[in-house]
């Protein structure tokens, strides 16, 4: 279109309404970008690196080697624990799990924890993807942890709560009934209107415990991280017909940059030693799946 023709002036009112057209024509295709209401949660950091049963004596305990290369040191404690969904594992569909935790002399701990895969090593767009859905800085429910395994990455949401063990020796675990009204009467507004009204607690009404489980953990700190850890855990095979231990050591660290670095050498020094499983074992499906 031109905006003179055969010499003769446009009107004045032509060319304002064809600047117009243009600009909202530019504005259409310019590529968009996420507008949030608050900006996008910042995330501490968990890497998570699963060992063979080679790094276990006859006791199933960490053996003083694999203790020495990473920092561990003082004996065990234990924890029970087990997580509530539907027998079609509803929750764990859209990206849920709830946790009812127990430690030895502490309060039972109640997890309510919304997922989102990371791909390619994206954070961003995990966050992005949170955002939009409503987990963002404002929002101080919740604490955001990317879970960096061997070779996946998570990031997660976690609402905390906790219930009184009072009456609960060792690291005893309620009833499944008890357990579910528990986390059902203190379930976070998020997850209950996930995708309708009171669906959450629709949901979580109908599960059952899957568990519990019991693990064995020592503790120490290693490089960038004062929070290692080695978590010895016992879970009935695929067979339903014995044991098999899944050994997972794992640093906390506040930055990407402690734990990129915790990651690589952690890896390393584990492969070195033939420690190292080749994998990642994500503990919340396996215990769904098995129980």
């Amino acid at each position: 279109m031109s905006i003179t023709s055969l010499g003769r002036r446009t009107p004045i009112a032509s060319v304002i309404a064809l600047a117009a057209s243009l600009t909202v024509s530019f504005a259409v295709l310019a590529p968009a970008t996420p507008a949030f209401a608050a900006s996008n949660a910042v995330p501490t950091y968990e890497v998570k690196i699963n060992l063979t049963t080679a790094a276990l004596d006859a006791s199933h305990s960490p053996t003083a080697a694999v203790k020495a290369a990473f920092g561990i040191s003082g004996s065990a404690k234990a924890r029970s624990y087990e997580y509530f969904d539907t027998d079609a594992q509803a929750l764990d569909a859209q990206g849920w799990s709830v946790r009812l935790r127990h430690k030895s002399g502490s309060s039972f701990e109640e997890s309510y924890k919304k997922r989102y895969a990371v791909t390619n090593g994206d954070i961003t767009a995990a966050l992005n993807q949170a955002n939009a859905q409503g987990f963002d800085s404002s929002d101080t429910n919740y604490d955001a942890e990317v879970d960096w395994g061997y070779a996946k990455q998570t990031l997660s949401f976690t609402n905390e709560k906790s219930h009184s063990a009072s009456g609960s020796s060792g690291t005893a675990m309620p009833s499944s009934g008890t357990g579910r009204g528990w986390l059902v009467d203190e379930i976070p507004g998020k997850l209950d209107d996930w995708s309708r009204d009171n669906w959450g607690g629709d949901t979580l009404s109908a599960s059952r415990a899957h568990g519990p489980v019991t693990a064995q953990v020592w503790s120490g700190a290693w490089e960038a991280s004062d929070d290692a850890s080695i978590e010895v855990l016992p879970v009935k095979n695929a067979a339903g017909t014995g044991t098999e231990y899944v050994i997972e050591l794992s640093f906390k660290a506040d930055t990407y940059a402690d734990a990129s670095r915790l990651h690589t050498d952690a890896i390393a020094a584990a492969d070195r030693n033939g420690w190292l499983y080749h994998g990642d074992i994500l503990k919340t499906d396996l215990i769904l799946d098995r129980y």
